[in-house]
């Protein structure tokens, strides 16, 4: 299945927000395949006559309403770097600012999420969509990726590459050490999306902040 392309004319802005909303909400509570036009329409505040005359089918809203969330999640990501990552000394600063970049990028209820409009939205759609990844287009979810996640690990790999120039760290491949990081504080017991208390969550991470670190230090 592959992405159908908007189709002529152009929307509003403040009804183009509208849609991006609506099918935010409903594709995050429903997911792709149950998601209907008509749930959208109603979300939206809009007729589906319009949605149908911007968006070609259920598939090119589907596309469009994931880019969009994924680059409002990357620019909030990309704050939260900036802030908690500007700069450091030595390699024990660097495991201070990583550890506090971690928690709070892992707090679904984190003050950074607080300038986020629907932020609880924007996290479940991508919890869809990584459930549904195997389901839908290729080309769809690379520019899902590009959008959002690639950003954000691009921004996370410059910090590592500046902290490598500096010799606090050493990190050759500053790429791959970001995908490490991101997986190595993102692991938990037991099986996906089960239940971490707050304590043993905050010990994880702090593992792997330690893991990361020990096995980059120069």
């Amino acid at each position: 299945m592959s992405p159908a392309a908007e189709t002529s004319g152009r929307l509003r802005p403040a009804k183009h927000q509208a849609i991006m909303t609506g099918g935010r909400e409903v594709f995050a509570r429903d997911g792709y395949a149950r998601a209907s036009i008509d749930a959208i329409a109603t979300a939206s505040a809009t007729s589906t006559r319009t949605i149908y005359k911007h968006f070609a089918d259920k598939y090119a809203l589907f596309a469009t309403v994931i880019v969009d969330s994924a680059t409002h999640v990357a620019e909030a990501e990309i704050a939260l770097i900036e802030r908690h990552l500007p700069a450091a000394a030595n390699a024990e600063e660097a495991e201070a600012a990583l550890l506090a970049f971690a928690t709070d990028w892992l707090d679904d209820t984190g003050d950074w999420l607080s300038g986020l409009a629907h932020s609880a939205a924007h996290r479940a759609l991508i919890g869809q969509v990584r459930a549904e990844a195997a389901h839908l287009d290729a080309e769809v979810i690379a520019r899902w990726w590009q959008a959002g996640p690639a950003r954000v690990r691009a921004e996370l790999a410059a910090v590592l590459r500046r902290w490598d120039g500096a010799g606090l760290l050493r990190v050759p491949d500053a790429d791959r050490a970001a995908a490490q990081f991101a997986r190595l504080v993102s692991a938990t017991p037991g099986p996906p999306a089960s239940a971490v208390a707050p304590d043993e969550r905050a010990a994880w991470i702090a593992d792997g902040v330690t893991v990361f670190v020990r096995g980059h230090r120069v």
